[in-house]
């Protein structure tokens, strides 16, 4: 129970932070509701067309392409910072696993899933 004490205090000391901001601006916070101040905000352009049109397919497989790779990269952040540790097997590890990626890479872009 000790080791989860400093996590338990963390968590609450958030939890009351953030509760005290937004009760604070409840009660202080200016409250002039407008209709310019209701609608969606987009980009500073008025908004046009409905929110329920449909997007093609690359945008939702470029958002995954982007996901992917990206999580994968930031697996390469505890490994650049154990590389000593590792010595030469992590290395070839993790030039194992950037080979994948790109092999990964090279096979969405032949598949045309980066053209636009």
């Amino acid at each position: 129970m000790e080791i989860w004490l400093p996590i338990v205090v963390t968590f609450v000391v958030a939890g009351v932070i953030a509760g005290v901001m937004v009760t604070i601006n409840q009660i202080v916070g200016p409250k002039r509701p407008s209709k310019v101040k209701g609608e969606a905000f987009e980009c500073g352009n008025p908004p046009s067309g409905s929110a329920w049109g449909r997007f093609t397919v690359h945008f939702y497989l470029t958002a995954l392409l982007f996901l992917v790779f990206d999580v994968e990269v930031v697996f390469l952040y505890p490994w650049a910072v154990e590389l000593r540790k590792l010595g030469m097997f992590g290395f070839v590890e993790a030039l194992v696993f950037i080979v994948i990626l790109t092999v990964g890479l090279i096979y969405a872009w032949q598949r045309g899933a980066l053209d636009w």
